[in-house]
């Protein structure tokens, strides 16, 4: 099966732009997941990945929680990180979202094993099992595979 998955912070959401971002993190406030900007055309992107999906591609987010984070907290970051999926990325009908503990190995907990990550993290794209490219790469590769 053919999939692609996608992080989210830093990759999409332009998180480490918020000002303030760590602090808040550090704080357990989720303003910055919030308030992070979109990091290229989502309207273009919104479409590359519906049409990838009308041929056959499975398309998933795999993103991590902050470090050492209480449970209520990942709990508010996961709905917000959801929320910001919605409004973004409303046309496209994820196959799969995982928003996960920090450190947790992406391959671990996706179904496609041999899938594509985009990912900023380059430690996440060299334990990846399949391709993996950095978050500057996205839309021509999107546009290589249809």
């Amino acid at each position: 099966m053919k999939a692609i998955y996608f992080d989210m912070d830093g990759t999409i959401a332009n998180l480490y732009n918020v000002n303030g971002w760590l602090e808040d993190l550090q704080a357990e406030r989720v303003r910055p997941y919030k308030e992070a900007k979109v990091m290229l055309n989502m309207a273009l992107f919104a479409r590359l990945l519906n049409q990838l999906q009308r041929q056959g591609y499975k398309i998933g987010i795999v993103s991590w929680l902050c470090k050492n984070a209480r449970e209520e907290y990942n709990k508010e970051v996961t709905a917000t990180k959801q929320q910001w999926l919605k409004k973004h990325l409303k046309s496209v009908n994820f196959d799969e979202i995982h928003i996960v503990k920090y450190g947790t190995p992406k391959q671990d907990v996706i179904q496609y094993k041999e899938g594509i990550l985009f990912d900023d993290e380059e430690n996440n794209r060299k334990q990846w099992n399949g391709v993996a490219y950095d978050e500057k790469n996205i839309i021509k590769v999107l546009k290589g595979l249809l």
